[in-house]
């Protein structure tokens, strides 16, 4: 989510849980991994300043390596921690799957429309910058995760 605060063009961001069945699950059902749900960020931007491919490169780079391993983001395993680019519209479906087609047949990134998006629990927004990193736009330090 840091990473995205940082980029010009953000206007704001969520944490919380999409792609699944349950409605309004909490951080302790979608953890069971029976509720479907990935953990998700919402991104709100002006287009004007940043473009959505933009973002979806933003989003691939940020994943780096995990892009390549299924329901898994580091050392994290199970569904809900499967990569995803979920969009809204058949412009946003085209632009990522040109971004993804770029990252070969290996790549385990879903590209699907998007489902309901239910906020995470407040504890979990905003968390790394609630640690003292820094969201000012275009920040350089290194973020680093906790967990």
């Amino acid at each position: 989510e840091l990473a995205f605060m940082r980029q010009p063009g953000v206007v704001g961001t969520k944490v919380g849980y999409a792609q699944g069945e349950k409605e309004n699950p909490t951080y302790q059902e979608v953890c069971s991994g029976m509720t479907g749900h990935t953990e998700a960020i919402r991104v709100v931007f002006d287009p004007l300043v940043v473009s959505y491919e933009e973002l979806c490169r933003l989003a691939v780079a940020r994943l780096g390596d995990s892009a390549f391993l299924e329901n898994q983001v580091g050392n994290d395993k199970g569904t809900q921690y499967r990569s995803g680019i979920y969009y809204h519209n058949d412009e946003q479906k085209e632009v990522a799957a040109k971004v993804l087609a770029e990252l070969g047949t290996e790549c385990k990134v879903q590209s699907e429309l998007a489902s309901i998006f239910w906020d995470a629990e407040d504890y979990h927004q905003q968390y790394l910058m609630k640690g003292g990193q820094s969201a000012k736009k275009s920040a350089t330090e290194t973020i680093r995760c906790y967990g």
